[in-house]
């Protein structure tokens, strides 16, 4: 197996990138391609001991910014490691492609420019891979189709039971749609079209869930509109980092908090991993020709190595065949 690593993705370029992917090779045992400006990548890898790895550089002149749009990067810059690593996965070279990049570039370069929707797929999905109580949830979409069609929240669910199963090993995945209430005919008229057409797809729908049931562990998959799904993710990140500051600052308070600080230390962190996001590395854009895993772009060494874990996992699991296998034989355009 081969898999791609954008060497320009992460804030920090090339350094975590790199680090990670070498850290991935010798972990997974994996051929790793790295793809970016090849003297400043070379230069990076001559600080690892790489010995005995498999492991390869393809230049790319160009690469993708936090700032670059989305709609214009496809065409102002072809030669970008996005694109040349994306192109190693379409051509048959590489099986599969990994990125801390700009994500909605990397969602516009997929989608326009090199590996394309798979037929019968009306927009491919963004997902969100979440710990909850020590078992993966996929959040699907979590920001890549703001506004939505209830025909594309159903491919979403399952989508993303065929990605909980065969790549995460959760059996008969329970799907759930995101309501403002668990009865049946609550939310609006796009979440009760969509919950009637998953009772009809085959999946393990559970009907309606609220928030509070998404974080109880009571769903393997949860399904929502681009725009609901960016604000949820991005709201759990966010009181994650404020609870965990708060109880830091509390116990720095007196000589007692201290104390019990340094008790309930190892516990901390035993919980801070299993929250912890670049534990899971990066997720999957659902509904391509291709496996492509997009990690945050503060990703770190361990962030990119558990992102090409994923993507080991993803090709394993054979997600893209397994999606055409059920994807309905109609145009993309619907």
């Amino acid at each position: 197996m081969k898999i791609v690593v954008d060497a320009m993705g992460s804030d920090a370029q090339p350094r975590p990138d790199v680090a990670g992917a070498v850290a991935a090779a010798r972990e997974y045992d994996l051929a790793v391609t790295l793809v970016g400006d090849q003297a400043r990548v070379e230069e990076e890898l001559a600080q690892h001991a790489t010995g005995g790895l498999a492991l390869e550089v393809v230049n790319a002149p160009e690469w993708v910014t936090m700032d670059d749009k989305p709609g214009q990067v496809g065409r102002t810059k072809p030669q970008s490691s996005m694109h040349v690593g994306m192109q190693l996965v379409r051509d048959g070279a590489a099986d599969a492609f990994v990125s801390a990049g700009n994500t909605g570039a990397a969602l516009a370069i997929a989608t326009l420019h090199t590996l394309k929707r798979i037929r019968g797929i009306y927009r491919p999905a963004l997902a969100s891979i979440v710990s909850i109580q020590g078992n993966a949830v996929v959040l699907l979409d979590i920001g890549a189709n703001a506004e939505c069609k209830p025909e594309w929240l159903a491919q979403f669910g399952w989508m993303g039971s065929i990605y909980a199963e065969r790549a995460l090993g959760c059996a008969s995945p329970r799907v759930g749609l995101l309501s403002n209430g668990e009865e049946v005919g609550k939310g609006t008229t796009l979440v009760q079209a969509a919950a009637e057409l998953l009772e009809k797809d085959g999946v393990n729908f559970i009907g309606n869930v609220e928030p509070k049931e998404i974080l109880s562990g009571a769903v393997d998959v949860a399904v929502m509109d681009g725009f609901a799904g960016n604000v949820f993710i991005k709201t759990l990140e966010a009181f994650g980092t404020t609870l965990f500051d708060l109880i830091r600052q509390e116990l720095q308070n007196d000589w007692r908090s201290k104390l019990g600080g340094l008790l309930v230390r190892p516990a901390f962190r035993r919980v801070y991993r299993q929250v912890d996001p670049f534990e899971i590395g990066g997720a999957p854009l659902l509904g391509l020709n291709g496996v492509v895993i997009i990690g945050h772009g503060r990703s770190n060494t361990l962030a990119i190595k558990n992102a090409v874990r994923q993507a080991r996992d993803a090709v394993q699991g054979q997600i893209v065949d397994t999606i055409r296998q059920y994807a309905p034989d109609v145009s993309n355009e619907e």
